[in-house]
């Protein structure tokens, strides 16, 4: 098996409307689609999917792990985000590799904004 690509990531969700606000108008991701229970975004090179797990009868569970969104500035990105009222998790991080500043959606699922120093 050879992977071509990945075509999305999915993050749950209890409250459809509410992440589309905050996807919509607090990250400025473009809706590509929705339906009842979902909606995807496009993010990049990815589409990001929020899915609503209750409406195929499963429980909902926040996602940890971190969706890491690259920006060209992660000091500019977090003060516009901070100004829309983001609370981020800490000081803004920096790596020998890279300068990261993690967050959460309104569902709590783990979001970073990320920069690589090599690219």
């Amino acid at each position: 098996m050879q992977v071509e690509r990945v075509d999305f990531v999915s993050v749950l969700t209890q409250d459809l409307e509410r992440a589309k606000r905050f996807y919509t108008e607090v990250l400025s991701l473009e809706v590509e689609s929705e339906g009842e229970s979902d909606m995807e975004l496009s993010c990049g090179q990815v589409t990001l999917d929020v899915f609503d797990p209750s409406s195929i009868g499963q429980p909902f569970a926040v996602s940890p792990a971190g969706l890491a969104l690259r920006v060209e500035d992660v000091d500019a990105a977090r003060a516009e985000l901070e100004g829309k009222g983001v609370v981020f998790d800490g000081e803004t991080i920096v790596t020998g590799v890279c300068k990261q500043a993690w967050f959460k959606d309104p569902d709590g699922n783990a979001l970073m904004l990320h920069r690589r120093f090599d690219v």
